[in-house]
């Protein structure tokens, strides 16, 4: 029985996983949802460049972990060398259920998008979406290489479809009507909890690439400098594309519209505007469908080998994919398409995404203290300032969200005390 993941990714793949995991349905939506709270142009685009340099310092300080860290298993891998096994479960088992649920949720919204297009489509929805996630958990059945090769081409096809949006809307015509300051509300502080909720959810992914770290072929250093790369690539198409919606339609068209970049395209009058948005809002959600199905059970992999979930799932096919973990992986997605009440698995994965980069960038503290002769391929820029700058950062935000958001504050507190009792069944 093989249990190793073999070096079989070019060096290349962490660069196509970052790009193409960070850019999502956040970036059609988020400049919607941030104009609302921020309207004014030149405090709007601060927001989104300096969510971008804090967003790209937190990976050149996490990365010195995925260097250091010779494992795939995600997050989970960094965290239990610099905690434990202990927290590494609670952040495996939350992490794996999150891509579990996102699976589900995004196959279904392909179908919904698909269905505005060809509206037939609605009465098969649940049978189409189950047809979309089992199309790439088969995908990857076949082989590591074929799912390599297509998450490539999908993050070369979202990054010219990004291109071509933001060279339209830098010829669209700007809208006559002036941006206002930015309003007074009676909950200004829920307003701006949502503007940081947006960021941190369309930037999400910088660390795409350890979830393949023992696959990679060539140095450490050069993964982790490509997970930069990456990053900064998205930060200038990010940039690029905010500065269009600025300078073209203008923040007041898109305001508050949950797909901000067909709005544009529809104030400009363009034909077929929803229409390609809908296309390329398919095409981002099909690409996520078959890195979310390499990444989630590479985590459920990983915990197996640790002796945190069933053996059989650290099972490694000729094709070098852990077999039996994309099978579990797509078990429970289609579980829920079915039962449909994933939502709340989903808003509680999504809260957890801070403290988790939160507990990372403490990895790193404490690995730096706990083994300061350990073999570092890549060194964080700037330690320990720039760390001391994310630790604080990523605390205050993550303070600040448990604040607003108590009550999911609060389920996720049960969710870890619960967690205790079946990580010591497992371990007996």
């Amino acid at each position: 029985m093989n249990t190793r993941l073999d070096k079989r990714l070019p060096s290349r793949f962490v660069l196509a996983v970052t790009v193409g995991g960070v850019m999502g349905l956040g970036i059609l939506r988020g400049p919607g949802e941030i104009a609302k709270i921020i309207p004014e142009p030149t405090l709007y685009l601060l927001f989104w460049f300096f969510g971008g340099i804090f967003v790209l310092l937190s990976t050149a300080v996490t990365a010195e972990l995925f260097g250091m860290t010779a494992r795939s298993g995600g997050t989970y891998a960094l965290v239990r060398r610099a905690y434990g096994s202990y927290s590494g479960f609670v952040i495996g088992w939350v992490d794996w259920l999150s891509f579990t649920a996102d699976l589900a949720l995004k196959a279904v919204v392909i179908i919904e998008f698909a269905s505005i297009l060809l509206p037939e489509l609605k009465a098969w929805s649940t049978l189409l979406a189950i047809s979309v996630t089992s199309g790439f958990a088969l995908i990857q059945l076949r082989g590591v290489t074929l799912g390599a090769k297509i998450q490539e081409l999908a993050t070369t096809i979202i990054s010219l479809v990004i291109v071509c949006m933001t060279l339209i809307l830098f010829f669209i015509e700007p809208s006559t009507s002036k941006s206002a300051e930015i309003p007074i509300t009676d909950n200004q502080m829920s307003g701006w909890s949502l503007a940081i909720a947006t960021i941190i959810f369309t930037y999400d992914g910088w660390l795409y690439g350890c979830y393949f770290g023992e696959e990679i072929k060539g140095q450490p250093s050069a993964s982790a400098r490509a997970s930069i790369k990456g990053i900064v690539i998205v930060i200038s198409l990010y940039m690029l594309l905010n500065l269009a919606l600025v300078m073209g339609p203008g923040l007041t068209v898109i305001s508050g519209s949950n797909l901000a970049i067909a709005t544009a395209f529809e104030f400009a009058h363009l034909p077929l505007a929803e229409t390609l948005v809908i296309i390329a809002a398919i095409l981002i959600l099909l690409g996520h469908q078959n890195l979310e199905y390499m990444s989630g059970a590479r985590i459920l992999y990983a915990l197996a080998r640790d002796g945190l979930a069933s053996k059989k799932v650290k099972e490694v096919g000729e094709n070098g994919n852990p077999v039996y973990a994309i099978l579990a992986t797509w078990v429970v997605a289609v579980g829920l398409i079915f039962v449909g009440g994933f939502e709340f698995l989903l808003l509680l994965s999504v809260f957890f995404y801070v403290p988790i980069y939160l507990a990372l960038i403490i990895g790193v503290i404490i690995l730096r203290k706990r083994e300061p002769n350990a073999e570092r391929p890549y060194r964080a820029w700037g330690h320990p300032y720039s760390t001391g700058l994310c630790f604080f950062g990523w605390l205050i935000i993550t303070v600040f969200q448990a604040y607003i958001e108590r009550e999911t504050a609060i389920y996720a507190g049960i969710m870890i005390a619960t967690s205790w009792p079946i990580y010591r069944y497992l371990t007996r």
